[in-house]
């Protein structure tokens, strides 16, 4: 297994989990972190409402069929994907593209506060999906 960096120095964005309610899952969340959530927000093209308690990112399907909602389907409620934060995502794939990894989708696409997003495919991390943000 090579040791050799794969992308320039990458710092963690977030940590997310799919739950099957915002409602129900918040107020343990907001206990543990001794804060309270930030205002959910919806991201239509991904059929998810989400909602961040500091740097965790709670998910929970509001379409039938949407991604999070297999997931919770095949896995049930728990850990989705830890997201990494770049300057440059185009530039990001480019090079991880190069150096052998999966997509999800070939390109960019808008995530929760408008940022652009893409998602390393599970295959390519160990079986880990990661998420791209570029901020």
């Amino acid at each position: 297994m090579s040791t050799r960096p794969v992308a320039p120095a990458l710092r963690l964005d977030h940590v997310a989990v799919a739950v099957a309610s915002l409602k129900d899952a918040l107020p343990a969340f907001e206990r543990l972190a001794g804060r309270p959530a930030e205002s959910p927000q919806r991201v239509e093209p991904q059929g998810v409402d989400i909602c961040f308690v500091g740097r965790l990112e709670l998910l929970a399907p509001f379409r039938a069929g949407s991604p999070v909602a297999r997931f919770l389907e095949r896995r049930g409620p728990g850990l989705h994907h830890i997201a990494y934060r770049t300057d440059d995502l185009t530039a990001l794939m480019r090079r991880l593209a190069d150096e052998g990894c999966e997509f999800t989708s070939a390109e960019p696409m808008t995530g929760a506060g408008g940022h652009r997003v893409a998602f390393v495919h599970p295959r390519s991390t160990g079986g880990v999906l990661v998420e791209l943000v570029e901020k």
